[in-house]
């Protein structure tokens, strides 16, 4: 499988295709048993567990269906968070969660806590802390399965404009066709093997 930088490339296949195992090893989660991973000129096999850390730390930023965000804290602090580990000064880190708050049009939410804020503006934070650690590779696992339709509309067009203005390459599982075709590519995976889209 390839990936090229900038593409958006749609994963599909039914529960226990593989998709899921492909975007651990593409995250740097998982190593194949056999075979290689490059992910930028470095084959993946040949790390250890805190050197793979690393490359997800500078590189990849992830999000999933259930927003994982922090409910006590603000929709400026849980996009904080990646920064905190990476012992950002507290004013940079606030100037930058802003700056991501804003590139996902929520700046005006900052201060909202997750209960105040609706599905998808929860979901935009969770992106908004992805795109904190500015990462070249943006990972969605279902990024759009918990909303409504209207919603899912809204999460699918921001990641396009990421992809398309700011170069970020994006991979996303998702079960539903009309999701995937938002993407650029889609690669259809069935039985651990790919089925269609490969290069």
């Amino acid at each position: 499988m390839r990936i090229d930088p900038g593409e958006f490339v749609s994963i599909m296949g039914s529960s226990g295709s593989g998709k899921s195992t492909a975007m651990n090893m593409i995250g740097c989660l998982d190593v194949p048993t056999s075979g290689a991973y490059l992910f930028r000129g470095v084959n993946v096999c040949n790390l250890d567990q805190d050197q793979r850390a690393l490359l997800r730390r500078h590189f990849i930023g992830f999000v999933f269906q259930g927003f994982n965000l922090l409910a006590r804290t603000t929709a400026l602090e849980n996009v904080e968070l990646p920064l905190i580990y990476r012992r950002v000064p507290a004013e940079e880190r606030r100037q930058r969660a802003l700056k991501a708050l804003d590139l996902v049009g929520l700046s005006s939410r900052a201060g909202h806590t997750s209960a105040k804020l609706s599905g998808g503006q929860q979901q935009r934070v969770a992106i908004a802390r992805a795109l904190v650690t500015e990462p070249s590779l943006l990972l969605a696992d279902e990024p759009t399965g918990n909303l409504d339709t209207a919603r899912k509309a809204e999460i699918m067009e921001l990641m396009v404009q990421l992809n398309r203005e700011h170069g970020i390459t994006v991979v996303m599982v998702t079960h539903e066709p009309d999701m995937a075709e938002y993407g650029t590519r889609t690669i259809v995976f069935r039985d651990g093997k790919i089925i269609s889209g490969n290069r």
